[in-house]
C-alpha cells in the first residue's frame, strides 16, 4: 500500500489518488516526528474507505523509516485509535 501513498514534499502533505481524485494528509515534520496536520477527501469518496487507505499507507511509511506518528487531526487520531495494533508509536 504504502508504494501507492505519494509523499508530496513541495506541499507537505502525503497523497493518495482513487478514481482520478486526491484524498491527502497534510504534515509537519520534526526529525523522527511526522505530525498528521489535516487529512481530508473529496466529498465522492467520503465514506469509502479511501482516508482510511491513505492513513495505513502513511503508517507504513512511518513504520519503515522509524518514524513517530503524532495525530495533531482527530480524524488522524481516531483512525490510530481503532488500528493502534499496527505497532507505530502515537503520541498525543
Amino acid at each position: 500500500m504504502s508504494d501507492q501513498i505519494r509523499d508530496n514534499t513541495d506541499r507537505s502533505r502525503y497523497e493518495l489518488e482513487i478514481d482520478g481524485q486526491i484524498i491527502f494528509a497534510t504534515y509537519r515534520r520534526d526529525g523522527a516526528i511526522l505530525s498528521i496536520l489535516h487529512v481530508e477527501a473529496p466529498i465522492p469518496l467520503r465514506g469509502t474507505g479511501a482516508a482510511s487507505l491513505l492513513m495505513k499507507g502513511i503508517v507504513e511509511t512511518a513504520r519503515a523509516t522509524g518514524a513517530k506518528v503524532v495525530p495533531l487531526c482527530g480524524y488522524a487520531a481516531a483512525w490510530l485509535r481503532r488500528h493502534s495494533g499496527q505497532g507505530v508509536i502515537s503520541l498525543n
